[in-house]
């Protein structure tokens, strides 16, 4: 067990090794309850735990072992939908637990490069991906993931030259409440595409966090609710800087603010615990604030991709490369 305690709060992190070894870059990530939660990765994995990640099942989809899987949602201890970055473009589904997979999606565009996905409830749910001659890829299902419709031409506005998004841990996108969806764009220029009605329509809200490059931006993105929210990122070839890489917002992404102290460095993941706890990690390491996003401290210096709260629980965890995945244990002191 790591201990990492940080004396000025009321509380300890404690970080729990649960698996380690597998063969892949884990970026995606599900938890459903304290039980089920499942993962995704490089090489063609996908991880499922049934007791709380003391035991991992790995998957490797039949005729899908090259494939990236950036992201994935899950439902249950059954049924999973899979993304995967690059060309082809495949979303896959499972309905068994992943004994046997669907493809419900396929796209042999060499330009195809989806970015994220998730889920309104168990039958509405939004993909993306970098734009295609300036227009952002947009596909929405209405039937849990067993079919997927371009709605790309929703969204009038064509993306600038050099922006796109990023696929570091499938959460550059989020989906609330009735209809409500952010996108947060990156690279020479970023900005946050909004949604109130499943998609159909778009505004535009601009981000300022560091950008400019190709590997500037927002690399990650939550929010507690339909107003308050957070964006963290930065420069991934740069890892250690922290100039300008975490933003708040509290008008739904209208508008930003930078916190009283950033996080240490670039971050890929980051999601909220409760309405005043936040967990960011990313190559460089993991910080945490417990008053909304406006201090953060390091907890940790371990590379680290993705991190997670159950939907309906308490269960946190946090993945890497070679298949680390790591429990997040906070308790009072």
């Amino acid at each position: 067990m790591l201990l990492f305690p940080l004396f000025s709060f009321a509380q300890t992190y404690d970080l729990i090794p649960l698996t380690s070894g597998t063969n892949t870059s884990l970026r995606g990530m599900s938890i459903v309850s304290d039980q089920v939660a499942w993962v995704s990765g490089s090489n063609g994995h996908i991880g499922k735990t049934v007791d709380g990640g003391k035991t991992w099942d790995w998957i490797k989809p039949v005729g899908y072992e090259k494939l990236d899987f950036r992201d994935i949602e899950a439902f249950d201890a059954d049924k999973a939908i899979a993304v995967n970055a690059g060309s082809p473009a495949y979303i896959i589904m499972t309905i068994d637990g992943g004994k046997t997979w669907k493809e419900s999606y396929k796209n042999l565009d060499t330009a195809i490069f989806l970015d994220g996905m998730d889920f309104w409830n168990d039958q509405r749910g939004i993909v993306f991906g970098d734009p295609i001659n300036h227009k952002m890829q947009l596909l929405r299902t209405i039937d849990g993931g067993l079919s997927w419709n371009d709605i790309s031409d929703n969204l009038q506005a064509k993306m600038g030259v050099g922006e796109a998004a990023f696929a570091a841990s499938g959460s550059t996108i989020q989906a609330k409440g009735n209809g409500k969806v952010w996108i947060a764009t990156g690279g020479k220029a970023s900005n946050i595409y909004y949604s109130s009605n499943f998609g159909s329509t778009w505004q535009i809200f601009e981000c300022p966090i560091l950008q400019g490059e190709s590997s500037t931006g927002p690399f990650s993105m939550a929010f507690f609710d339909e107003d308050k929210g957070v964006v963290v990122g930065g420069n991934y070839l740069k890892d250690k800087e922290n100039e300008n890489n975490v933003l708040l917002t509290d008008n739904g992404g209208k508008t930003w603010t930078k916190p009283g102290k950033p996080v240490d460095g670039y971050r890929s993941g980051v999601t909220y615990i409760s309405e005043k706890t936040l967990i960011a990690a990313g190559t460089s390491g993991i910080d945490v604030s417990s008053d909304g996003g406006k201090y953060w401290y390091n907890i940790s210096g371990m590379n680290l991709n993705v991190v997670q709260k159950s939907k309906k629980g308490d269960l946190i965890l946090l993945a890497g490369n070679k298949g680390q995945i790591y429990q997040l244990v906070i308790t009072a002191k």
